[in-house]
């Protein structure tokens, strides 16, 4: 990729990395992927079988901003966002594991790709319709693809302009005179093929994004597009206010479910409602009154104290669902600085670790699960167990005073260890103060270094004034093990003049090719066992220390049924549920 084209792709990437917890990029929810990763029931809801009609209320805190499948940067194409946009992959609608597969959306298959995997070839199914009617075609989807190239509508998925070719320096069909790009070739209305700079096995993943979203080109009114962006799924957008404070949506009746076997479409109306505090959104749904006895929030966790009250109350237990997304928090070290390029004080810090206390402080147990990978025990991300400094549930200071006295610091050392503010129990200062606690058990002295969320994002990702230490955190655009190692470890996305998340700085030739190799394959259970061999050779390094992987509860109203949570999102799938 070129210099211009990465500081683009690692701030949009920055902005997922930051956001998913929350919004489960525009349009997370509920979430029950089991403890053992296999499929098992949602929530009880409420009984009876799933039945058409009624309306879906959606309490949220964070609005549904930017409405344009451009501008929408989603996993596997968002959740309220994937009832009016569908593309040429979506993710699998169920629960658990069976989630994190890939499956065809609009397009017959997962795509074709050449001996290489640098040319992937899809084609439409028959009888898709817009929400007037009209028929959608594959020059439809290539203006969408070409529209989100365009300045004054960025914002969503940077990987096509890295991956085709001359999409680098491609500035959008408003100003390329009708000139459209060359490496998407439309040869029928119902063909369509992507041409790339290099292999990439894992595209299909990619067609799930909103930017492989069709729009008429008659129909695009630009910036004022997501107002009402043209419908190709069950719903269509009647009222968007607010830049999606209120988004309401009804039935698409050109939507024909025989085209589409992951959405079910059962209400017939969603209604959505944010800007509402994370204790009001969760307080409604306990109580479950009047219309919220139907509703649902895609971006509120439970809390502790929450679901202390909750454990008390079997009815409220039953509407808790339990999910877990690709997401790790991780101590990092930034080897260029001082104690840090010795590999023994990084190994010490390792085996100082108390994961219990960390997780405490994370919510407890029932909102963290401790972690000694960088990939999230999943299958689908290619986990492979290791614990390279096994620290116990409670560290091992004694190991690290030893490794401490081998490192030249046999009286101790004192470090500074950066963290955010905010009170996200991720990054914050309760996570920051138990590896404070921890480390001074092995006598090293932690100075906390406490910072506002821009001014820690700006620092921790500027690698020309990295910390030396600091907690960060990492979340997966899909479920496989190449959003997560290939953006923290791959050399050659190390970035001078933008934000760096290559944090050690690690150009290693051999692990450089290794992901060029993966991401060859289109065998994407081949591909896992290689992410998760190239997990545990880096981890060897102590480049990194994994703390824990989140874990969401949330809660639905007592009349939701048919919770369908996978672990591709780790969160309700709004095109699920029934209110009836």
């Amino acid at each position: 990729m070129s210099s211009s084209s990465r500081p683009a792709r690692h701030q949009t990437t920055r902005r997922l990395a930051a956001v998913t917890v929350s919004l489960v990029l525009a349009g997370g929810a509920v979430a029950c992927g089991p403890e053992d990763g296999t499929a098992k029931a949602g929530p009880a809801g409420a009984a009876g079988a799933p039945q058409k009609g009624g309306t879906l209320t959606v309490l949220n805190n964070e609005p549904q901003s930017d409405f344009d499948p451009a501008r929408l940067y989603t996993s596997g194409g968002g959740n309220v966002p994937s009832l009016v946009f569908r593309t040429l992959t979506t993710r699998n609608r169920e629960d658990g594991a069976a989630g994190a597969k890939v499956v065809p959306d609009l397009a017959t298959d997962l795509g074709r790709p050449n001996a290489d995997a640098t040319e992937w070839t899809y084609t439409l199914k028959d009888g898709l319709k817009y929400e007037d009617g009209s028929p959608i075609t594959t020059a439809d989807i290539k203006y969408g693809i070409e529209r989100s190239f365009a300045a004054e509508l960025s914002g969503g998925a940077p990987y096509l302009r890295d991956w085709l070719v001359g999409g680098e320096s491609y500035e959008g069909p408003y100003k390329d005179g009708g000139k459209g790009l060359d490496s998407i070739v439309v040869p029928d209305p119902k063909t369509i093929v992507f041409k790339l700079r290099k292999p990439e096995g894992e595209f299909p993943f990619v067609a799930t994004q909103t930017q492989f979203t069709p729009v008429p080109k008659a129909k695009d009114t630009g910036v004022t597009y997501e107002e009402h962006p043209v419908s190709s799924g069950p719903y269509k957008v009647v009222k968007n206010t607010g830049d999606g404070e209120t988004l309401l949506l009804e039935r698409n009746e050109h939507w024909d479910p025989r085209t589409d076997e992951e959405r079910k479409a059962y209400p017939d109306t969603i209604d959505v409602r944010s800007g509402l505090d994370a204790a009001v959104i969760n307080q409604r749904l306990s109580t479950s009154s009047g219309p919220d006895a139907a509703a649902v929030t895609t971006d509120t966790n439970l809390g502790p104290a929450e679901l202390a009250q909750i454990g008390s109350n079997k009815e409220l237990e039953a509407r808790v669902g339990t999910g877990h997304f690709g997401y790790v928090n991780y101590l990092a070290f930034n080897p260029k600085v001082a104690p840090f390029d010795n590999p023994k004080v990084r190994q010490a810090i390792a085996y100082a670790v108390n994961r219990t206390s960390v997780v405490n402080a994370a919510g407890g147990s029932a909102l963290a699960e401790p972690a000694t990978t960088f990939l999230p025990e999943r299958e689908a991300f290619g986990f492979t167990p290791y614990d390279h400094f096994p620290a116990g549930r409670t560290g091992d200071p004694a190991k690290a005073k030893e490794l401490l006295k081998e490192a030249g610091f046999a009286d101790g050392l004192t470090i500074t260890l950066t963290h955010s503010n905010a009170q996200n129990r991720q990054t914050s200062p309760e996570i920051a103060t138990a590896v404070q606690q921890a480390l001074a058990a092995a006598g090293i002295t932690v100075k906390l270094e406490g910072l506002e969320t821009n001014a820690f994002n700006e620092r921790r990702w500027d690698v020309k004034n990295t910390p030396g230490f600091f907690i960060s955190r990492w979340g997966a655009d899909w479920p496989s093990g190449g959003p997560f190692l290939a953006p923290i470890f791959d050399g050659r996305q190390i970035v001078t003049n933008g934000s760096n998340y290559n944090h050690a700085q690690l150009n290693d030739p051999a692990v450089n090719a290794e992901i060029d190799e993966i991401a060859k394959l289109t065998d994407l259970a081949a591909a896992g066992k290689r992410w998760g061999a190239l997990d545990k050779k880096i981890g060897e390094q102590a480049l990194d220390v994994p703390l824990f992987h989140p874990v969401y509860k949330r809660l639905v109203g007592k009349d939701v049924k048919n919770v369908v949570i996978s672990d591709w999102t780790g969160v309700l799938d709004i095109s699920q549920v029934s209110v009836k």
